[in-house]
């Protein structure tokens, strides 16, 4: 009889036991609202969230460096509108200029005007965003355009940024940058032949010219004995009216203009333009000393270089133009990878909650089943102690 109560209590305990264990379980899955609070619970879905997990991170590092890299294009657009917008106006007071008889008074506050615009923009391309130049490359640390100034005037702006970009990983297998080399906004790059504007006779040479944008030659001498300069007088060439080819050297660019020298027949400045090459901040200086005229040219010679200027600036508004549409196309891409990595992450957190949260109302009908069966145990364990201890007495 003592090996059968003892039977009885063992069974009874372990029942007991187990309802008492899967109670607390339920119970804690209310208090925690979650299916999953330990491995054990289930190992198969438990691992199924790991990963999920894991995977939310790494989207969530994406998504921040999408959001930053965007913001920062964002940034970089509206530079370069307000660029644009300089531009036309820019080109709004050259046209007023060249369609109608200015002073020299006139031209004079004009030249200060475009001035002002020149120093706007120079300002703008070296925006700072999160303390990082927007427009040098990969080198984001130092201002992307040197100024040089003579008289208080803005005489050279000189790129000294980074020629290469800076790509981070936006996505799986997906690199962007949020920074632009200056030189690929600011400066074209499809060169022409050499155009030349002036009384003086000189033609483009055979030899590719390395010269950009809009520069000055001066010829002085006397026929047979011409002497060229394309950097102020600092370096001087000198040719017979025979070259065809003549290399003259800029001293401080280093930069080359060949020049046929066969046709000059007078001394003078021409100015030298070489489509496809020009930048914003020397086309906008070379405006503004066309229109101070400091070298005297007559009327007719001001006419003649300002709508080659007009051509000019024509050029690198149809360039920001282009530029503008470019950086708008990459924000919108990259907008769309957002979006794209947002939906993934939102069908990740949702699967995560599927197989981890709890159904409290599930609970709720376990719970109560759990409870009824753990009072039919004591109810039937009861029951069958009492009819024991009494066979025992017997």
């Amino acid at each position: 009889m003592s090996g059968t109560l003892n039977s009885i209590y063992d069974n009874a305990s372990y029942s007991l036991r187990l309802h008492t264990n899967a109670m607390a379980l339920l119970q804690e899955q209310v208090t925690t609202g979650s299916r999953i609070n330990r491995s054990s619970d289930d190992p198969s879905s438990a691992f199924r969230v790991l990963g999920l997990n894991s995977q939310s991170k790494s989207l969530t590092s994406y998504i921040d460096s999408l959001s930053e890299v965007i913001s920062t294009l964002e940034i970089s657009s509206s530079v370069i509108d307000d660029i644009t917008t300089s531009l036309s106006s820019a080109n709004t007071l050259l046209t007023q200029v060249t369609s109608g008889i200015y002073t020299d008074d006139a031209r004079a506050r004009t030249a200060e005007e475009i001035n002002d615009i020149l120093e706007q923009m120079v300002q703008l391309a070296n925006t700072k965003h999160s303390n990082q130049y927007l427009f040098g490359g990969s080198n984001t640390s130092t201002a992307p355009y040197l100024i040089e100034r003579t008289n208080g005037e803005i005489t050279s702006v000189t790129y000294q940024g980074s020629y290469e970009n800076r790509n981070i990983e936006v996505a799986p297998n997906i690199n962007s940058s949020a920074f632009f080399v200056g030189e690929d906004i600011f400066c074209s790059d499809d060169r022409g032949e050499p155009v030349f504007t002036g009384q003086t006779g000189a033609q483009a040479g055979t030899g590719t010219s390395s010269v950009t944008g809009n520069i000055w030659l001066t010829v002085t001498g006397s026929a047979g004995d011409y002497t060229l300069s394309i950097d102020g007088g600092l370096s001087t060439f000198h040719t017979d009216g025979t070259d065809t080819n003549l290399a003259v050297t800029d001293s401080v660019t280093g930069q080359v203009l060949y020049i046929d020298t066969t046709e000059i027949n007078s001394t003078g400045t021409d100015m030298v333009s070489v489509p496809g090459t020009h930048d914003i901040f020397q086309t906008f200086i070379t405006i503004r000393d066309i229109l101070n005229n400091d070298q005297g040219f007559s009327e007719s010679e001001l006419s003649e270089l300002r709508d080659m200027a007009v051509d000019s600036l024509e050029e690198v508004r149809s360039l920001l133009a282009e530029k503008s549409v470019s950086v708008g196309s990459r924000i919108g891409f990259l907008e769309d990878i957002k979006n794209s990595l947002e939906n993934i992450q939102y069908n990740t957190e949702d699967e995560t909650t599927r197989l981890q949260e709890a159904d409290i109302a599930q609970i709720a009908i376990d719970l109560s089943r759990r409870e009824v069966l753990y009072e039919m145990s004591l109810s039937v364990i009861g029951t069958l102690i009492s009819a024991s201890l009494i066979d025992f007495l017997d």
